[in-house]
């Protein structure tokens, strides 16, 4: 079927339009702060072979490895046992790839009694049971630890919830009506995208439609496929270290080569550290989410997001190793904190062949710090945040200040919100003055925030990096000033410093503080000050004849 360029550019932004409009329906029915404030959720439909079709502009760690989880359910049950009306749940992160609060719904669309497309959605849940409140402990050693493992299952059939099945799960949490709020939400999502997907089908027709659909995929990867043609062919290597498992503090290397030639991309983590025995452990879909991230801004930022991206890209992930662990390795924390080094490593490579398109580190960690315990009416309460950071500058650009970075993109839990939702008290948040590395460019500031615990006993979980290895800077660039965190216990004068990656049980009254990285700076620091006068002459922030006057 011939389709013109412009009727296949207006299908697509419609796909990517029912998209969004799932993710606003997921975060505005949602009931956990973590899901409806901080949209720590992402959204996309994919072809009936489980190919990525169209994203919203959600979290690209999430939307990076569900096209894995898509592939996973549809071998666990294929199209054919599905019908209309039917929706699957999982969350197993050795069939899904993420760790276990990432729930994930898959919704197949019928148009005529055809199977047209696969609506899915994936959110990150404040609780799914395991060892500490928040189910995201630091001293976890295997899989068992981290919370209840849900296997492809219908959480819907033939237009049904199955409530047995959502019965089971809640009472497997410590929040219960939080995950039935949310699962609710979910499903609603799911079926919104199924509802969008069949008016477009009706519109345009299954044939086009669905034709439209593998032409996209194969438009952007004709685009990437040529991106790639246009950097500079060879060999690039890099390596970092995690600051530890959260068992033990023993630096765990990350390693990459990337070898460009004839359009296509390898990406071989050989030299990588064996499988943690703490919760870092970083699943193949993890793994090839950081690759893809930053093999599509650094190749080309405006591909449309979908599975075209991923076909000239190769990728090698050892088994047994930190970014292929072996069942039943602990993965919790990978999300968080394995998954931005492995893309600053990927980062740190292209910085040797396009150093111009690369940014400095930034801060390196999604900063995860989790509360739970008892609170008001002696009802369970999870409180969950990731803390953004410095970004890295790069040639051309500061970072930015107090921001996500890279593989996760949510926004900040309010303070009014953590107040009136959990028995906690801000008792500070601000930016982390001169963080950012110094440079030509400088590096992002990272955030400080201080909390206050009100309930009678909490435990708290605390992950974290860059506090021993400073996000590194370029082109001469200062490195960003480490993160760092401690607690005040009540009756205490002083500060009780911790190790980046802690869980622990604190008393009422007790005062915790986190200190997020800063982003490393780009070029040299003596030309900034010459650099930032014809930057702000050029946007038109100062003219020429008051430059001096105002630097």
């Amino acid at each position: 079927m011939q389709i013109n360029p412009v009727t296949l550019e207006v299908l697509r932004n419609a796909l990517q339009s029912i998209a969004e409009e799932m993710g606003a329906v997921l975060t505005r029915t949602a009931l956990s702060p973590n899901i409806k404030d901080r949209r720590d959720c992402s959204t996309a439909i994919y072809t009936t072979s489980g190919r990525l079709v169209a994203q919203a502009e959600h979290i690209p760690l999430h939307l990076g490895l569900m096209p894995d989880i898509v592939s996973a359910v549809l071998k666990k049950i294929p199209l054919e046992n599905m019908e209309p009306g039917d929706a699957v749940i999982i969350n197993d992160p050795y069939i899904s790839g993420s760790h276990l609060p990432d729930i994930c719904i898959i919704r197949p669309v019928y148009a005529s009694g055809f199977p047209i497309a696969l609506a899915a959605n994936l959110a990150h849940h404040v609780d799914v049971g395991g060892c500490t409140p928040g189910s995201m402990s630091t001293m976890s050693r295997d899989i068992f630890h981290e919370g209840i493992r849900i296997p492809p299952l219908k959480i819907m059939h033939g237009g049904k919830l199955n409530d047995d099945l959502v019965n089971l799960l809640s009472n497997n949490v410590r929040t219960p009506e939080e995950m039935q709020g949310d699962i609710h939400a979910q499903v609603s999502a799911a079926h919104t995208g199924e509802r969008r997907l069949q008016e477009l089908a009706r519109r345009h027709g299954i044939n086009k439609l669905c034709h439209c659909m593998e032409n996209i995929i194969t438009y952007t990867e004709r685009r990437m496929r040529s991106a790639i043609n246009s950097l500079p062919p060879g060999e690039y290597q890099f390596e970092d270290y995690l600051e530890g498992d959260g068992i033990s503090n023993m630096p765990l290397r990350i390693a990459a080569k990337i070898e460009l030639i004839d359009g296509e991309m390898k990406v071989d983590f050989t030299g990588t550290a064996p499988q943690a025995a703490g919760p870092v452990n970083a699943t193949p879909g993890v793994t090839k989410a950081c690759v893809y991230y930053v093999s599509k801004a650094i190749a080309d930022p405006e591909l449309p997001g979908n599975h075209g991206i991923t076909i000239p890209v190769h990728i090698f992930t050892p088994e047994g190793t930190l970014v292929n662990p072996v069942y039943p390795a602990p993965v919790a924390h990978a999300n968080i904190n394995t998954a931005q080094r492995i893309t600053d490593v990927i980062l740190g490579a292209f910085s040797r062949a396009v150093p111009e398109r690369v940014t400095a580190a930034g801060t390196g960690s999604m900063n995860n710090f989790t509360i739970g315990g008892t609170g008001r009416e002696s009802k369970f309460f999870s409180y969950v945040e990731t803390y953004g950071g410095g970004q890295g500058a790069m040639l051309g650009q500061d970072g930015m200040d107090g921001v996500h970075v890279h593989m996760t993109n949510t926004r900040n839990t309010p303070v009014e919100v953590i107040e009136n939702y959990y028995p906690l008290q801000v008792e500070k948040y601000c930016l982390r003055k001169d963080s950012g590395g110094s440079g030509k460019f400088r590096g992002g500031c990272g955030i400080e925030r201080v909390i206050k615990v009100l309930s009678s006993e909490a435990g708290v979980s605390i992950s974290a990096e860059r506090s021993i290895y400073s996000p590194w800077g370029l082109h001469n660039g200062l490195n960003g000033m480490t993160s760092s965190c401690c607690i005040q216990k009540p009756g205490k004068q002083a500060e009780e410093y911790r190790p980046a990656k802690f869980t622990t049980i604190v008393p009422e009254g007790t005062i915790i503080t986190l200190k997020t990285a800063g982003g490393g700076g780009c070029g040299k620091p003596e030309e900034r000050e010459n650099e930032k006068v014809k930057w702000d002459i050029k946007n038109g922030f100062v003219s020429p004849e008051k430059a001096k006057e105002n630097y």
